[in-house]
């Protein structure tokens, strides 16, 4: 395997290099140098040659931006805490000459960037991770699915959510993830509330990517809830076993820098056991 990320597993992608390996459809951004002139005039488009790369990895950061992403009952909610790992894993790779891309997932999502590893191209990734905000239902699986189609180059892809989905609906997206060789690890974001369902008197709960609401009595629905959320846990840790996806169940009361230590520890002890 090639790459330099300490604890993260490496993947083989397309760089600068001398060996030939196909053609891309250009992207503004793009090295203009690369431009393949003589497909031009027999396409009238434009194609970038790509290359087999020499060294290091592609780090491809998949973001979930639905509504329920805003959610933090502490002092840090679920985007914030996203935006702070995307944000030290995008350091960490560009310090080891990696790249990484963001691609938001969502229904006002901005714009993909493609990976890169230039100190400028981090800034871009910080900025649009800064003004990013969490709203509307979540189009995860459709995301999964057509990053999955759009992006052939094999990548580490980081996917950080709290998985509001289907369960079968999620091992499909993952399934096609893996089946493109992708290198997959899972960071699931939970708020310790959402497992303790800590509440002492009727609430009104609400549903952040719709406009449903219940009012409900927790002595009344506590046991049922967290029956259900123990289900949607375990079929959760089944799919990522039966998948091979590096699974990471996340509280948002964790320090980040331990959930990113014990994420990287994992990876490192992976390939010292190949």
């Amino acid at each position: 395997m090639v790459g330099s990320v300490s604890g993260m597993h490496a993947s083989p992608h397309r760089g600068a290099s001398v060996e030939f390996a196909e053609y891309r459809r250009y992207i503004p951004g793009d090295d203009l140098r690369r431009l393949d002139w003589r497909a031009y005039g027999r396409t009238d488009r434009y194609y970038v040659k790509e290359f087999e790369a020499d060294t290091n990895l592609r780090l491809c950061i998949l973001l979930d931006v639905s509504g329920s992403m805003e959610f933090g009952a502490s002092n840090v909610s679920k985007l914030e805490y996203a935006r702070r790992l995307a944000g030290t894993l995008g350091y960490l790779a560009i310090q080891q000459s990696d790249a990484v891309g963001l691609t938001c997932i969502g229904e006002k999502a901005p714009p993909s960037l493609p990976p890169r590893r230039t100190p400028s191209h981090l800034r871009i990734v910080n900025d649009q991770l800064e003004h990013v905000v969490g709203s509307g239902e979540t189009n995860l699986i459709s995301g999964l699915h057509e990053f999955a189609e759009t992006v052939s180059q094999r990548a580490l892809v980081v996917v950080i959510s709290d998985l509001f989905v289907d369960s079968e609906q999620l091992r499909a997206a993952l399934e096609h993830l893996r089946f493109r060789k992708h290198d997959l690890a899972v960071f699931h974001l939970l708020d310790d509330q959402e497992i303790s369902f800590d509440f002492s008197r009727p609430t009104r709960f609400v549903d952040m990517e719709g406009d449903a609401a219940v009012f409900a009595d927790p002595v009344e629905v506590a046991q049922r809830y967290q029956k259900v959320v123990a289900g949607y846990l375990e079929s959760i840790r089944k799919i990522s076993l039966e998948t091979a996806v590096d699974y990471q169940r996340v509280l948002l009361s964790e320090d980040y820098e331990q959930t990113l230590h014990r994420f990287l520890a994992g990876r490192a002890l992976a390939r010292s056991g190949r």
